[in-house]
């Protein structure tokens, strides 16, 4: 049984456990609020230009000098993957649930014979799958000690891809991240980004195709838009991610704070019970001394 020294030490140790968390629960709920408010105000431009893209893209995907971006090299033999982690821990499963959907598409992949490699956007993401796939690693990339993330650091990641594909080094490139939902609710997800996706109803129909005279044509304006639209789907990930991040770290928080609590009231019972069994006990010594006597 551990001594009155020992309980009070252990509960005086939680409760400053439960301060900190506390205080992370705040910090996060703090940065939740404005990295929720980016990653919805990004949103509606990122789907309307995956829209916009959709329809011209629907025109020119079959013609023999259609942009690579758009039609991919024609094959599907190696695909890069751009995994998106967070930096940081203590934000419950949020990287490990990326870390593990990101596992399982590459083993599903490699059982179909293709080649996989590996993009990392976050250090917590690359640590958890490098022991079993740290040779397909092609770069990491970490936003450690960055305050913000900005569309300049989207940019440098998408500027590599292309890099990338303009040498050959893959056919398919294929994003997975985490999307925002809620505070509680955050949802790993696999989003393609080259070649670029066009839905097969904009493919049969020209349902999608607005109504409207490009100028310069359309083959010009795609040849503008698809760098610019990778940026803006790597950047709109990273702000997703952030926010999910965010809010998992304060839920998280919120039930190691609760969980502190818990264990504080059942230390402070035990505390109690010990000290008053140790004063029935001195006072029976001290009633048999003088019965003795």
């Amino acid at each position: 049984m551990p001594s009155l020294k020992d309980l009070r030490t252990r509960i005086n140790s939680v409760k400053s456990t439960r301060k900190i968390t506390q205080a992370m629960k705040m910090v996060a709920a703090a940065k939740l609020r404005r990295a929720q408010s980016q990653a919805e105000a990004a949103r509606p431009y990122a789907e309307r230009m995956e829209r916009m893209l959709a329809a011209l893209g629907a025109a020119v995907k079959g013609a023999p000098d259609a942009p690579v971006l758009l039609a991919g090299t024609g094959r599907e033999q190696v695909h890069l993957l751009v995994v998106v982690t967070a930096d940081r821990g203590l934000c419950g499963p949020f990287n490990t649930n990326v870390a593990r959907f990101a596992r399982a598409r590459i083993r599903a992949l490699e059982a179909e014979g293709r080649t996989v490699k590996l993009l990392m956007v976050g250090r917590k993401g690359a640590a958890f799958l490098r022991r079993e796939f740290g040779g397909r690693y092609v770069a990491e990339i970490t936003f450690q000690g960055k305050k913000r993330i900005g569309f300049e650091d989207a940019d440098a990641i998408a500027e590599r891809i292309r890099g990338m594909l303009a040498a050959g080094e893959f056919d398919v490139c294929s994003l997975i991240c985490n999307r925002f939902r809620s505070v509680i609710a955050q949802v790993p997800t696999e989003q393609r980004l080259i070649p670029a996706p066009i839905p097969e109803a904009a493919e049969q129909s020209g349902e999608l195709r607005p109504v409207v005279e490009y100028e310069p044509d359309e083959e010009a304006i795609l040849a503008a838009l698809l760098p610019r639209n990778l940026s803006v789907q790597i950047y709109r990930a990273l702000l997703e991610s952030a926010a999910g991040e965010q809010g998992a770290r304060m839920t998280a928080m919120d039930n190691a704070t609760r969980n502190a609590g818990e264990m504080i009231r059942k230390l402070t019972l035990n505390y109690n019970r010990t000290r008053q069994a140790n004063i029935t006990k001195e006072l029976i010594e001290i009633i048999s001394g003088a019965e003795a006597v």
